[in-house]
């Protein structure tokens, strides 16, 4: 059954009303989330990281640099601390869903195709926008950054949505390898790419050879629609999330199709 279903053509092969097939997917994200919530040794270490290292480097010790410094870094620190709700969130708990057989449980309950990933979907993003407001509390009170309200709106939407192709990334890499190795895995894509895309250090300060590659990671794409929602950017955006949405298309279908042949 394809996930792109409507809810009536589910209802009417499930049997129920297009309303109960809405509060399916609703209670699952919901218990997804509170899941999560519940396991603050997963949370913690996702929403304070990037809080400590914008603190560290973007408040501390960029403040003889000025407030503009502290700006382009709250952006950059954003999408470091966006990426990882998306890949964490997917790839490990998928993985470890999957040895532990709950996935396969999941499939047997009479419950609507997708609505499994489009709660861990939710998941990644209420964390992610967490981790944003997180940073723009470090921002506004400790590194005085300027904001307008429509620029906190755009960071923001920017980071929960950004969130979605790390989600696809991760939940690729979670069909693909065993609970105990996903971590592992997962961290040398999630630290190499943060690096190379210049979310560490601003790219003019990398060799140029990584200069020229960083176009190629998903997180480049992503920060520079975070500078451009901070004022720090300009020029065009639309490359940039088409660049985003083609990434998040292509590995959300290899990891579908990984799902229905192997579980």
């Amino acid at each position: 059954m394809e996930t792109t279903m409507s809810f009536t053509e589910l209802a009417s092969t499930s049997g129920m009303s297009p309303r109960r097939v809405l509060g399916v997917y609703l209670e699952e994200a919901r218990s997804e989330c509170l899941r999560y919530m519940r396991a603050p040794g997963f949370m913690l270490p996702i929403m304070l990281f990037p809080a400590m290292f914008y603190l560290l480097f973007g408040v501390l010790m960029a403040k003889s640099e000025g407030a503009d410094a502290a700006r382009y870094l709250l952006a950059s620190y954003g999408v470091f601390g966006v990426m990882s709700p998306g890949l964490f969130g997917f790839g490990v708990s998928l993985a470890l869903e999957r040895d532990g057989g709950l996935l396969t449980f999941k499939r047997a309950l009479p419950m609507p195709p997708g609505a499994y990933l489009l709660g861990k979907m939710l998941m990644a993003m209420a964390a992610a926008t967490v981790v944003i407001l997180l940073l723009l509390a470090l921002a506004l009170l400790l590194g005085h950054v300027t904001l307008t309200p429509m620029q906190v709106g755009a960071l923001l939407l920017t980071g929960a949505l950004g969130v979605l192709p790390f989600c696809a990334l991760g939940m690729f890499v979670g069909t693909l390898i065993k609970g105990q190795g996903a971590p592992g895995m997962l961290q040398l894509i999630y630290l190499p790419m943060s690096f190379m895309s210049g979310l560490w250090f601003p790219l003019p300060m990398l060799p140029k050879f990584l200069q020229q590659i960083a176009p190629v990671w998903p997180s480049y794409h992503l920060d520079q629609l975070a500078l451009a929602a901070v004022g720090m950017r300009q020029g065009a955006l639309l490359p940039h999330v088409l660049v985003l949405f083609g990434f998040a298309a292509v590995f959300l279908l290899l990891a579908t199709r990984r799902l229905r042949r192997h579980g």
